[in-house]
């Protein structure tokens, strides 16, 4: 497993520090995926973490598969609560005695948002609005959100710099800007200590691949194993920066653990500083995949219309969140893949059958 972060990293350091010296953490959308890694690696460092979630984009076996890779001691540490953050008593009783939320909780895709704004609204404004009011009242130590790279909008500037944005381009991007907004203002009226990490389409297991917004990567190798259409939205040049979920994972705890004032009521980009276009990386998950399935070397997509909403290119400068977190991406996009695709294998290999 190729890895771009010596042992002696900041996160490496984080992780002793933190296994000495226990925390209680809240992590919203722990079924989802993003959040269930998040849970799973507090649970290995010994921390004491509750779990948030109503179901709507997370699933059961998510928390049953972490469960599966810690230890029964460790699991112990963990209570789950079946809520909505739409319920702002739900969100008080979450935070209650929690040193550091991490705020996960949302219903993420670009194309969803353009289906149904109203749903997209509630989750990503009252929703995080909620968790903002319950964070405060409670007291929390931090509050770490995910924010994202949809926020750039319409600014082609590359790499993308935190403090350069453009105008939206999606009801999503709007929620997320408002996220920002409303962390900034709460950290200047309120004295809370919120730090926004902007996702540069992270990927990894757990990703759901079903369904009309599955993230690319999880879709596209589901769908070679299964011997279905690779669709490719426009010409395959789009490119974009995709981050491995243990790059996202390692942000967030460095967010909210830093002891450095200059870091708190800050965004950092959370990304690995790369561009891969969607051709790219065909190839590379068709080449990754073939070492368990010979069959799919012979396999080329196919091409549609650009999607709506979608920027041309996405790159992140990483920078800040070097500087002021101590963030160093442990994979890149080639590496990610390698370690994400046994995952991806065992997880589609009962459709598969089924299918032939």
């Amino acid at each position: 497993m190729a890895s771009l972060s010596s042992s002696l990293s900041p996160f490496a350091v984080l992780g002793k520090r933190l296994t000495a010296q226990p925390a209680r953490w809240l992590v919203t959308g722990s079924a989802g995926f993003i959040g269930s890694h998040l849970v799973e690696s507090l649970l290995r460092l010994d921390q004491t973490v509750v779990g948030l979630d109503n179901f709507a984009t997370g699933h059961r076996r998510n928390l049953d598969e972490v469960r599966s890779l810690v230890t029964p001691a460790q699991w112990s540490r963990h209570r789950f609560v079946e809520a909505d953050i739409c319920d702002l008593d739900a969100c008080r009783e979450a935070c209650r005695g929690i040193d550091f939320v991490l705020h996960q909780a949302a219903l993420g895709s670009v194309p969803r948002s353009l289906a149904n704004p109203v749903a997209t609204n509630a989750a990503n404004v009252d929703g995080f609005l909620n968790m903002l009011v319950a964070a405060r009242d409670a007291g929390v130590r931090r509050f770490v959100y995910a924010a994202s790279s949809s926020t750039y909008g319409d600014h082609e500037a590359l790499p993308k710099i935190e403090e350069r944005i453009g105008r939206p381009l999606s009801p999503y991007a709007v929620t997320k800007l408002v996220n920002e907004l409303y962390a900034e203002v709460f950290a200047r009226c309120y004295g809370l200590a919120p730090i926004g990490l902007r996702y540069f389409n992270v990927f990894g297991a757990r990703q759901d691949p079903e369904g009309a917004y599955a993230a690319v990567i999880p879709r596209w190798t589901r769908a070679m194993l299964l011997g279905e259409e690779v669709k490719i939205n426009g010409d395959g040049e789009t490119s974009r920066d995709f981050c491995f979920v243990d790059n996202a994972v390692q942000a967030n705890l460095l967010a909210a653990t830093t002891d450095d004032p200059a870091a708190v009521n800050q965004v950092y980009n959370v990304a690995v500083d790369d561009r891969t276009s969607l051709n790219r990386l065909f190839d590379m998950l068709r080449d990754a995949l073939s070492d368990f399935r010979p069959d799919v070397r012979s396999l080329r997509p196919v091409y549609g219309g650009f999607r709506p909403g979608d920027v041309r290119h996405s790159q992140a400068d990483i920078d800040k969140a070097r500087r002021l977190l101590g963030y160093l991406p442990s994979h890149r996009l080639e590496d990610g893949v390698r370690v994400a695709m046994p995952w991806y294998v065992s997880r589609f290999a009962v459709a598969d059958e089924v299918c032939r």
